[in-house]
């Protein structure tokens, strides 16, 4: 539309009419085309650089109301203001209903001209606040699809991230059980698969995080169970043939569940090492949710902790279980009634946004 001069397309088979029309409206800043008909008015508007229509009712041939109905079935069709002589309210209603603009009452004199503007200007408002609304309607479509996509193309990425990098710690991981199977001395051996664990505590978060539709959060039953899995196949599998889980379907964040995946580990292989001197035992790992609150237990029933001393032990285990149970704002705690081992850690499902900082930084 030309704001300075806008075109309008004076649809009226009266031609005395249509001249009164084009001057006193040229006078007021539009171009004035005549149609003759519905038909002629339809093929002018078909060359476009029309803004705004007035369309008469009783024409020969095409009328108003189907003339009207072609011209709003035109994509991006101008605004139609509905002019006609008859005094019937029932055509007025019949063509606002049908989708114009506005409608007003005619004379054969052309006294109707300065409302014919009024209408006109009102109409020609109209459409520009609905083409801003649609034009902001669009970006917002356009904004939501291009937001989809990046995010489409983000969640490939990090699901490519994952991939290599579970790949990457299980090979390490791999290395790791090779080395301590080789290995003649027991020290060594427990190093290596101590350090075996926690490399596939790690990896298996990423590799869940790889085959799961959710990357905002980890299975913890699946995880644990591919965790023990990988700890049944280890160096010292042979001392886990009892080692088991039970554990209830609870979501938690990859960060978290690194921090549960290494507990686990650490808290097993202790009692591996030092809850059976003399063999194998059951070992029980269990998650299980309690209100807001997840609690992880892994207890044994061996000789007790006041017995498990090995001047060997260099206490690395012990502040590994601390630093993540720090990361869980959590306090690993023995339950004294329980014969053997039992160390009980509580933490939040859903880690506090207001501690979340804290929690990363332990």
């Amino acid at each position: 539309m030309n704001p300075a001069m806008p075109t309008l397309l004076f649809i009226d088979d009266d031609a005395a009419l249509a001249r009164l029309v084009d001057r006193g409206l040229t006078r007021l800043g539009f171009k004035v085309i005549h149609a003759a008909s519905g038909t002629e008015g339809l093929d002018r508007l078909a060359q476009g650089g029309i803004d705004v229509i007035a369309l008469d009712q009783y024409m020969p041939g095409l009328d108003g109301l189907e003339t009207l109905e072609r011209i709003l079935a035109i994509p991006k069709a101008p605004p139609v203001v509905f002019v006609t002589a008859a005094q019937d309210s029932s055509i007025a209603v019949t063509a606002l209903k049908a989708g114009a603009a506005d409608y007003l009452v005619k004379d054969v004199h052309g006294d109707f001209i300065p409302l014919l503007q009024v209408a006109i200007d009102g109409a020609l408002r109209q459409a520009a606040i609905q083409k801003a609304r649609d034009d902001a309607e669009a970006e917002v479509h356009a904004s939501r699809d291009r937001y989809a996509a990046l995010a489409a193309e983000r969640e490939v990425l990090l699901r490519e991230v994952n991939h290599r990098v579970g790949n990457s710690l299980q090979i390490i991981a791999s290395l790791l059980h090779l080395q301590a199977n080789s290995s003649t001395q027991d020290d060594v051996k427990a190093a290596l698969t101590n350090a075996m664990g926690r490399v596939a505590a790690v990896a298996q978060v990423h590799r869940r995080l790889y085959t799961t539709h959710d990357l905002k959060s980890v299975s913890l039953s699946q995880y644990l169970e591919a965790l023990l899995e990988d700890l049944r196949r280890s160096a010292e599998g042979n001392k886990m043939s009892q080692l088991t889980l039970k554990a209830e379907q609870i979501e938690i964040d990859p960060d978290r569940a690194v921090a549960i995946g290494i507990i686990v580990n650490e808290l097993v292989m202790n009692a591996v090492k030092y809850a059976y001197p003399d063999g194998a035992g059951p070992i029980h790992v269990d998650l299980h949710a309690q209100g807001d609150d997840v609690v992880l237990s892994i207890a044994d029933e061996g000789v007790g902790l006041n017995a498990k001393s090995d001047p060997r032990s260099t206490g690395m285990g012990q502040r590994i279980v601390s630093a993540m149970a720090a990361k869980l704002e959590a306090n690993p705690e023995r339950d004294p009634a329980h014969p053997g081992t039992r160390i009980v850690l509580r933490f939040l499902r859903v880690k506090p946004v207001a501690n979340a900082g804290c929690a990363t930084t332990s």
